[in-house]
């Protein structure tokens, strides 16, 4: 049985985006289940646009998804090169074949003149593709004039009056006929191998078993089909997968939000929430089951199981899925992976890597107040912010808005007369003797005791912000936070600015 070898094969000029993250990880997913091979092969033939940067993200990315790969720039591997512009003498020797048996000629037609036959195609009503001027051209002759320096680029002569057909592995029998198929350049005139010949060659020489990418690489398969009839090589199999859209069903993009691996793992989500996001983007585990681990989802894949259809791209429902995964991840790696968002809101003093011992442990007993109720590890400094944005005069406006709340403010200021830190039950006792004092109870006696400790009228249970804001407030400066006032010298702010009447 052939060995399954799969690849994914970005280009390096831009970020990793999720429509390509998921090919990836389809591409993963089926090596795994068959423990086949997964191969990174950098197409960066475009020397205008490719650059190291990108392609370090991409590495980056990848391993940060859990998408490790077996062959590759970094791996190695013993079908490398594994970046196309390391590859140029492989194509020369193949495009050198198939013009020796009579399968490709020099094309010499001017960018101006191609342009004029596209548009008269356009006009009228038919697809544009290249008319083969230069099919009849002498072949010695046009040697000579590429010899002599002439721009001449390569194309492939492709058969007329053909219907290439396959069986895609997704999508099911898909068939075309070569009359909608102009001749394809395969090697540009500053040689240059275009995207659908170095594919080929590489996939070959790769031994590619699989070919799973996007579907907008279907109208290219026909094309690719033929060059591998044409140089004797035997086809791997095809599956193409249907396009991610937006919530309006046009492609996703930027003006529908974050749309790559770089600007989700910036705003706070676990690599696990997304991959498994993105797993359900047009395959089904089995049932109703939605949250699948990694290794799970490798075990159970199959391609029979992909659908055809577009996929939604639903940001609230990877929201769901990230919370889920917050809520069972331990706290400190919460803390690790969201300490950056308290340097950045500034929460932390100093722009440390990590917090003190200090902070960390407050922090740790603070981030269950947090960590079930945002979307993001960036929300948690702004549902925590009522520990350090306590405000006098905007909370004593909010405060003199609730019945009963100036009276409730005093009461409890009375009441903490000592500076012993409340804990739950001295917590519990305090607001008792408040009722007592004032004759509230329920929702308007809690209601206000919210506004005045935490500054806003809704947010964690009081039984657990309150012994939060005081033990923060017991944090020295050497902690690297910024300072936090007591429950008790909350009340006696408010209390005095009421008395003073401002």
């Amino acid at each position: 049985m052939t060995p399954l070898r799969v690849r994914f094969a970005p280009s390096p000029t831009g970020q990793l985006h999720v429509g390509n993250v998921r090919t990836a990880l389809f591409n993963w997913l089926l090596a795994r289940r068959h423990g086949g091979t997964l191969i990174l092969r950098v197409e960066d033939t475009d020397v205008e646009r490719s650059t190291r940067a990108s392609e370090t993200t991409i590495l980056t990315d990848l391993r940060w998804l859990g998408l490790e790969v077996d062959e590759g720039p970094e791996a190695g591997g013993g079908h490398g090169p594994y970046r196309q512009s390391e590859r140029l003498p492989l194509y020369a020797a193949a495009a050198q074949t198939l013009l020796e048996s009579g399968r490709a000629y020099y094309c010499f037609c001017t960018p101006a003149e191609l342009a004029t036959e596209r548009a008269a195609a356009l006009a009228g009503g038919s697809p544009p593709k290249y008319s083969g001027r230069c099919r009849a051209l002498d072949r010695s002759a046009s040697a000579r004039r590429v010899a002599a320096g002439e721009p001449g680029a390569l194309r492939f002569l492709v058969p007329q009056d053909r219907e290439i057909s396959f069986t895609d592995l997704v999508r099911g029998p898909v068939s075309f006929h070569t009359d909608i198929i102009g001749d394809p350049v395969i090697v540009r005139s500053g040689g240059v191998p275009a995207y659908n010949f170095a594919v080929v060659v590489d996939d070959a020489a790769m031994e590619i078993s699989h070919v799973i990418r996007g579907e907008d690489h279907l109208s290219n398969t026909p094309r690719q089909i033929l060059l591998y009839e044409a140089l004797g090589w035997q086809c791997p199999f095809f599956a193409h997968l249907s396009m991610v859209l937006g919530p309006d069903h046009a492609p996703l993009s930027k003006r529908h939000g974050a749309t790559s691996v770089v600007e989700f793992r910036e705003h706070g989500y676990l690599p696990e929430a997304l991959v498994n996001y993105l797993a359900l983007l047009g395959w089904s585990p089995g049932g109703n089951e939605e949250v699948v681990a990694l290794d799970e989802m490798a075990r159970r894949f199959d391609l029979a199981d992909v659908g055809h259809s577009a996929a939604v791209f639903d940001r609230d429902k990877l929201a769901w899925m990230n919370r889920h995964y917050m809520k069972s991840a331990s706290g400190e790696r919460l803390l690790d992976e969201a300490w950056r968002y308290f340097v950045r809101d500034g929460v932390a003093t100093h722009a440390r890597a990590q917090p003190s011992d200090e902070a960390r442990a407050f922090l740790l007993s603070a981030l269950p107040m947090a960590s079930g109720s945002v979307d993001r590890l960036e929300q948690m400094p702004e549902r925590l912010s009522f520990l350090w944005g306590w405000d006098d005069a905007a909370v004593a406006a909010l405060i003199q808005q609730e019945p009963g709340g100036v009276e409730v403010t005093h009461a409890f200021s009375r009441v903490l007369t000592d500076s012993a830190p409340l804990d739950r039950d001295a917590f519990r006792a305090a607001a008792s003797r408040v009722r007592e004092l004032t004759g509230l109870k329920g929702k308007q006696l809690f209601h206000p005791l919210r506004v005045l400790l935490t500054g806003a009228e809704s947010g964690p249970e009081l039984d657990q912000a309150v012994p939060a804001i005081d033990r923060g407030a017991a944090l020295g400066a050497s902690a690297g936070l910024r300072p936090i006032l007591s429950c008790q010298e909350r009340a006696r702010r408010l209390s005095l600015r009421f008395d003073s009447g401002s």
